[in-house]
């Protein structure tokens, strides 16, 4: 039998992909202390590994394809094909961004200042690669974690660290003087598995079906009925993807009407739809879009 090997990302990630694979359609269930969940589709083998690493495993084949930001793939200058990004995340919907910080009381106020000084980040291979095309020479070392207190302790002069916020870098006392990239979350393949027809077929299956439980969350099914009376001022008010759906109660001069609209609107709407005719008025989530 086929089968396609899947790579989820370990860490922070790990928990929102293994719920984006549910709203898509596939339940992974992660055993303790096992780096190979099960998952219901018997043509799909897990693995959990760092997101740091992913995209090393694609590109040597030992995984046919995995989900892991742009920043590693980036770091590790792999040779994959990007298949769809999929902004997601724990904190917000929004990239991440890797900064150059340095101390708020610093002299450094551009890349320029920092020639011959100490760089800390995780992010090595790029970011020596970043700071040499701009001509600044600099010593970029590994930092292992607690990135923003190596400034503090004198261990390096500036930092490139990754953040959405920014709150953490400023509560450490630290400025952003430059951003060097955005990255999300991308799904990624070797490009042997995007040769084979089967793999491809299943890859672009799983790519579909991730993009639209993304284009789902936060939109909501409202439904509704009114008196055909009342049908045109409800409609002047409803958004919709498209147009709303309106079909005739059997034996009614009542006309169910269904949209589907952004979940912050509801809280405004509905008192409007009520004003305007609206009654038994209900809610549903969705879990894809497509």
């Amino acid at each position: 039998m086929n089968q396609l090997k899947l790579g989820i990302p370990k860490g922070s990630l790990e928990k929102a992909t293994i719920e984006l694979f549910a709203k898509s359609g596939w339940r992974i269930d992660v055993h303790h202390r096992s780096y190979f969940p099960s998952i219901d589709d018997p043509s799909i083998a897990c693995s959990i590994c760092r997101a740091q690493e992913m995209s090393r495993y694609v590109e040597q084949e030992i995984l046919d394809v995995g989900i892991t930001g742009r920043d590693w793939i980036l770091e590790n200058d792999s040779d994959i094909i990007v298949i769809a990004d999929l902004i997601y995340s724990k904190v917000s919907k929004r990239p991440a961004r890797w900064v150059l910080a340095v101390p708020a009381d610093s002299p450094y106020r551009s890349i320029k200042d920092l020639e011959g000084k100490k760089i800390a980040t995780e992010l090595v291979n790029f970011s020596k690669r970043y700071f040499s095309e701009r001509g600044v020479d600099v010593s970029v070392e590994f930092s292992w974690g607690a990135t923003e207190g190596k400034v503090a302790s004198g261990l390096a002069d500036a930092i490139v660290e990754v953040t959405e916020t920014g709150s953490t870098i400023k509560a450490h006392g630290l400025v952003i003087i430059e951003e060097l990239m955005q990255s999300n979350p991308q799904l990624i393949a070797n490009k042997h598995a995007w040769e084979d027809p089967w793999k491809r077929e299943k890859i672009e299956q799983i790519s579909m079906l991730l993009q639209s439980a993304l284009r789902a969350d936060r939109l909501v099914v409202l439904k509704m009925n009114v008196p055909k009376e009342k049908l045109q001022p409800v409609v002047d008010i409803l958004p919709s993807l498209n147009a709303p759906t309106v079909s005739t109660l059997y034996k009614q001069e009542w006309c169910s009407v269904e949209t589907v609209i952004n979940e912050a609107e509801v809280r405004g709407l509905i008192p409007r739809l009520m004003a305007a005719g609206a009654q038994g008025i209900i809610e549903h989530s969705l879990n894809k879009v497509l």
